[in-house]
């Protein structure tokens, strides 16, 4: 991984409020990188940078949020294909388990794709502090590999 990082940031509604504060606080460290937002979080995050940047003295751009559709329309399968396509390096999914989603399993399939991608995943504001703190966050970072050599090979018999 570069050290600008493509981070995808996605919260379910009871969450949406905790990902913005974690994103004001952190808004320094984040707006070096590219972001991706599923829906309704895209512009609540793009409202906020905005906000930020208006408020700061100098010039200094602004990288685009790239906005998906909402996660129950197809966000988090589109936010799942990049993943899968190596456009995403960490992923920042504030999730509610408490609150049934209609999407659960576009949710479970998300997550699993983090997983089987080797994703940095976080899932709440404590993990996400620990992940945006690492020195690999804004440094190079060597993730080890995929290899599907093995299954791709059973898929062939």
């Amino acid at each position: 991984m570069k050290p600008i990082k493509n981070i995808a940031v996605v919260a379910h509604d009871n969450c949406k409020h905790d990902l913005l504060e974690f994103v004001e606080s952190n808004f320094e460290v984040l707006s070096h990188h590219h972001l991706t937002a599923t829906g309704t979080t895209g512009g609540l995050v793009e409202k906020l940078f905005k906000e930020r940047m208006a408020g700061m003295a100098g010039n200094r751009d602004l990288k685009p949020i790239r906005k998906l559709k909402s996660g129950p329309l197809g966000g988090d399968q589109q936010l799942g294909a990049l993943i899968s396509e190596g456009e995403v390096d960490v992923l920042i999914f504030f999730w509610d388990p408490m609150q049934p989603q209609p999407h659960d399993v576009d949710v479970k399939a998300l997550l699993r794709l983090a997983v089987l991608y080797n994703i940095p995943t976080a899932s709440n504001r404590s993990s996400a502090e620990f992940l945006i703190s690492s020195p690999f966050f804004n440094g190079e970072f060597h993730k080890r590999g995929n290899d599907f050599a093995d299954y791709l090979q059973r898929e062939l018999k």
